[in-house]
């Protein structure tokens, strides 16, 4: 598990160093902030269907450790993928790093997962008419103007489905395998 969370620290550092670099040289036109929203969606939608399918469901399967929101409490219990996705962006952050991701949803079973802007509702919808593409524009947050992508968030495994469709909180319960469930958003800075 420490080599999987240590590869993908280092190519996220890598592409946030690339994109910082080539975005400062004058004589380079650097990387695109497509290019690098592109790049980080797939480092993170790689080890979060990892850990989804390989650690969260086998163990489940296995009769192991289950996951659950309640995870800090209980030493037994593994987070969420959700949450394991939060606590990445989270320590992600503690880089200084000011690239942010996180998950939202049109059906979000945690509040604070909500589209926070019309921009983002708007993605969200379209997102789930076509989930190939992403959803991409400028925002500003503050001061900083930031580069925002929405993907598709798809449901990678029957633990996704199940535990969507039957908890309380859900607005919506009738999730299938490779459904949209949400999206994830990728915001880079475009201004130093």
């Amino acid at each position: 598990m420490t080599r999987i969370f240590s590869a993908r620290t280092v190519a996220m550092a890598v592409i946030c160093l690339l994109f910082a670099a080539s975005s400062r040289a004058a004589d380079l036109q650097g990387i695109p902030p497509e290019t690098v929203a592109d790049y980080l969606h797939s480092v993170i939608e790689a080890d979060r269907t990892f850990y989804t399918i390989h650690v969260v469901e086998r163990l489940q399967k296995a009769g192991g450790a289950t996951a659950a929101e309640d995870w800090r409490a209980k030493k037994d219990l593994l987070p969420l993928p959700a949450q394991f996705l939060i606590e990445s962006s989270e320590l992600a952050a503690t880089t200084g790093s000011k690239v942010r991701y996180r998950l939202i949803s049109l059906w979000p079973i945690n509040p604070n997962n909500a589209p926070d802007s019309p921009m983002q509702k708007q993605g969200l919808e379209m997102i789930q008419e076509h989930p190939e593409r992403s959803v991409t524009g400028t925002v500003k947050r503050g001061e900083r103007s930031y580069f925002q992508a929405i993907y598709a968030d798809r449901a990678v495994s029957q633990a996704c489905v199940a535990c969507h469709n039957s908890h309380p909180h859900s607005r919506k319960k009738d999730f299938s395998m490779h459904d949209v469930m949400g999206g994830l958003v990728i915001e880079i800075p475009l201004e130093r």
